[in-house]
């Protein structure tokens, strides 16, 4: 398994410049992404992520449900390999 301990930096990072989501704006300390499918107009994903020094594993769960991932343990390979 990959490491399921990240930054909220880290994750941001990944989704933004590998997983095509847009940095909409940061409210307090966390950041507020969205990802609109080119072809399809009712795949639209919302995403806030806590700009933490570490997130907890539910959190992280969270963030990849939000952020359509099938696989947790998948979804923190594909950050592993892309940070």
């Amino acid at each position: 398994m990959g490491r399921s301990t990240f930054s909220g930096y880290d994750v941001v990072k990944v989704l933004v410049n590998a997983g095509d989501f847009e940095y909409r704006r940061a409210a307090g300390d966390h950041a507020q992404l969205a990802y609109d499918h080119p072809t399809n107009p009712d795949d639209r994903r919302r995403v806030t992520v806590p700009l933490h020094d570490e997130l907890s594993t539910g959190t992280l769960r969270d963030i990849a449900d939000d952020a359509g991932a099938k696989d947790f343990e998948a979804f923190c390979e594909w950050v592993d390999r892309n940070r």
